[in-house]
């Protein structure tokens, strides 16, 4: 069973299903994959038939602690520390730096058909709806205190109080440390030495903490969310998951001083670009509106969902990656028809079910496959109309073919605008022998000297008869195929591997494809 329908299939009674995040800039692709999770169990729910919601939560009482490296330092500066509603926007097309980098986020939602209901914190604490929680956990203080030492080996100082006031004085949240509450109000000073990446003013002073004039430590902010939506689950990054770390001091403080039972939770894991963890606030890593605007909605769902959540996504838009993400999306488009037609009463795999839940909608709609590996490589070729070439070569196309290859061209496109690198390029070799084709070995030649033959006595010059011939002359000379594709690509790409050979071929003149063949040959 897949995993999300094993989780609905245990719930009970009415759900609420959430997730969140901080705004605290440019939000990476890292964050989709904790979205699209939430969002296929919330699917899952719906298709089990029980009572669900979904709510997702924007983080916009949390300080700005970093200026990304993509803004201007001297601008965003003097707002360190602050909450990041009160904080600028960047451009004038948003009230404030939170709702102008979540919008850019709630645009990719809306793209991965993710459409949950949106709130922000500032809201909760303006309204009053978090006042009750807030005096609840600052006349449980003690209790709290315990609950940091004991499970995740915290100590908090005896006046230690879990609130953190807006400074009157200078509006940072980051600096300030609450040390009593007398039912009413809190005092707090504002520490220039709270934390080494912003100074707080000094000041100090009684203040309400109900209203919106501060925030609960996220840990306990956590649990106040959870009983005031009635969340009944919400799972968590691995890195909130350790053994004492901020989830199982959340479910401490849920149970002791609440008396309940947390939300349902299941740790996954992160998304790596080349073995490194993404972060929003320095930059590091692709966006999600960058990955959005590479990637059709269905492949960027499926690049979440084909690993499951506890399994490290190691991704990089690099040529391989890019490529075989788009073959093994077809490769299980193809698997789904054979699974349809066989017409047996049999659930479909785990491998299947992540394409299902890859949809924007419920039903999968199949296509004639078209490699992107072969539309990088004509996108490539001079003065090559690529839309005209495959509807000539391919006339029996439908609807849904050439809106797919559409998408593909578009794709391919931007790839090599924004991804490529030099040596990634696949430049045919139109004047010239590259360099790799004169150090093939003679088992080589000998398998390129066969095909030129094969080819030149072939009748129908399309992708399908070529691929077959590239194959079966490599059974003829009993030569393996890491030996003979090789050199195919080294002839005409100077490189070790390419597309699917005969789709490329398909493409070049026949002369001059046999031409190249024996040129190669003949070098001594």
């Amino acid at each position: 069973m897949f995993w999300a329908d094993k989780i609905a299939k245990d719930a009970q009674g009415e759900q609420v299903v959430n997730d969140s995040k901080t705004p605290s800039g440019r939000v990476h692709v890292g964050s989709v994959r904790g979205v699209v999770i939430h969002d296929v169990i919330y699917r899952a729910l719906q298709h089990g038939k029980k009572p669900v919601k979904f709510l997702y939560g924007v983080d916009d009482y949390d300080a700005l602690d970093t200026v990304p490296h993509y803004l201007d330092r001297d601008k965003f500066s003097p707002y360190l520390g602050q909450p990041l509603c009160t904080v600028p926007a960047p451009e004038d097309t948003a009230s404030d730096y939170a709702k102008y980098f979540m919008g850019e986020f709630l645009e990719v939602f809306d793209y991965l058909g993710v459409r949950p209901k949106v709130y922000y914190l500032r809201d909760l604490y303006r309204t009053g709806q978090l006042n009750p929680y807030i005096d609840t956990f600052l006349n449980n203080a003690q209790t709290i205190r315990e609950v940091y030492e004991q499970v995740s080996k915290a100590k908090r100082p005896d006046n230690w109080y879990p609130f953190q006031v807006i400074c009157e004085n200078c509006g940072k949240i980051a600096t300030t440390s609450v040390t009593d509450y007398d039912g009413d109000r809190v005092f707090y000073t504002c520490k220039p030495d709270a934390t080494d990446w912003v100074e707080g003013c000094g000041h100090s002073g009684w203040v309400s903490p109900f209203d919106g004039n501060g925030k609960l430590p996220w840990k306990v902010e956590w649990v106040a969310k959870w009983d005031v939506l009635g969340v009944t689950i919400e799972l968590a990054g691995k890195d909130h998951s350790q053994k004492g770390g901020s989830r199982d001091v959340a479910n401490a403080i849920y149970r002791r001083v609440l008396k309940k039972k947390p939300p349902f939770h299941s740790p996954y894991e992160f998304i790596l670009v080349n073995g490194t963890k993404m972060s929003s606030s320095k930059g590091v890593g692709s966006s999600a509106k960058d990955m959005a605007e590479l990637l059709p909605p269905e492949l960027l769902r499926f690049l979440m969902l084909r690993t499951p959540p506890k399994t490290v996504i190691n991704f990089a838009p690099n040529y391989e990656t890019t490529t075989r993400l788009f073959r093994d999306y077809d490769s299980s488009i193809s698997k789904y028809e054979a699974w349809k037609k066989a017409e047996e009463n049999t659930e479909p795999t785990k491998e299947l079910m992540a394409l299902l839940y890859s949809q924007i909608e419920s039903e999968v709609n199949s296509y004639q496959p078209f490699e992107l590996s072969t539309l990088i490589s004509l996108l490539q070729i001079p003065g090559l109309e690529i839309e005209a070439e495959i509807e000539k070569r391919m006339p029996a196309l439908s609807d849904r073919d050439r809106q797919i290859i559409q998408e593909r061209i578009a794709v391919a496109r931007k790839w090599l605008s924004d991804y490529a690198d030099e040596e990634e390029k696949l430049v045919i070799y139109w004047d010239e022998i590259p360099e790799g084709a004169r150090k093939l070995s003679a088992e080589q030649k000998t398998y390129l000297q066969k095909l030129s033959e094969n080819l030149a006595t072939l009748e129908t010059w399309d992708a399908q008869a070529l691929q077959t011939l590239i194959f079966s002359t490599t059974k003829e000379l009993s030569i393996p195929p890491n030996v003979a594709f090789p050199a195919i690509y080294q002839c005409l790409l100077g490189k070790e591997r390419g597309p699917k050979a005969g789709g490329l071929l398909s493409y070049l003149e026949k002369s001059f494809v046999c031409d190249r063949l024996n040129a190669v040959v003949a070098l001594s």
